[in-house]
């Protein structure tokens, strides 16, 4: 099972850097674009290689489904890569996303702890998985609704970061992301033509100074 969206991934001379120095690159990543390469020539454009093609240097740290727009981060050099890695891998970085669920949430903020795993027979599809899924944990809050489209955006933080861990938590408390076509119901998929789900904010220590550098991308919606 593949994704839709890399048809409307913008030329490469539109990509945007949000910040470079010698230790890092962010950039803001368009909904419909790899984080890296997918398999064959068909799926060779990707963050990564639009990237190392200003940054000759610059190395893979985290990834963005490629329905995602938003805040993505690459190491330049062996040692960045290794240090920002272990930052993530740590949780010393914040990370909060914006999105356009379907439904009014009763509530106005919340806490999601499901656990998650691969749906193997369905990849890349993740599943929750009460007895053998990896402890997942996403808080979220409503910014706002629109009863006249019944969808609500929505601030999400992740504390833990699982594959499709956002997406999988939303659909499983019946707030599915528009335009998500893993999985939203059909209705909800089509209600947009892209993923209405977006990396806004990115704090994490430098490489060097390890002090902390917050990273931001508008919301394009």
């Amino acid at each position: 099972m593949t994704e839709r969206g890399i048809v409307y991934a913008p030329p490469q001379d539109e990509l945007k850097v949000l910040h470079a120095d010698d230790q890092l690159v962010a950039i803001d990543k368009p909904a419909g674009l790899l984080s890296v390469p997918g398999r064959g020539p068909a799926h060779a454009d990707c963050a990564a290689a639009r990237v190392q093609a200003l940054f000759p240097d610059a190395l893979t740290v985290h990834r963005l489904d490629m329905g995602t727009s938003g805040v993505l981060v690459f190491g330049r050099g062996a040692a960045a890569q290794r240090t920002l890695s272990q930052a993530f891998e740590q949780r010393q970085t914040e990370k909060r996303y914006l999105a356009i669920v379907a439904g009014l949430p009763a509530e106005d903020d919340g806490q999601i702890d499901l656990p998650l795993i691969a749906d193997w027979p369905n990849r890349p599809r993740q599943m929750v998985d009460l007895a053998r899924g990896r402890p997942s944990t996403t808080l979220w809050r409503c910014l706002s609704r629109d009863p006249a489209t019944n969808t609500a955006r929505l601030l999400l933080t992740p504390i833990t970061g699982r594959s499709h861990q956002l997406r999988v938590h939303l659909q499983a408390i019946g707030h599915p992301i528009l335009g998500d076509e893993l999985y939203a119901p059909p209705d909800v998929d089509a209600a947009s033509p892209r993923l209405m789900l977006h990396a806004w904010q990115l704090t994490l220590p430098h490489p060097v100074s390890r002090a902390p550098l917050a990273l931001e991308a508008a919301a394009p919606f």
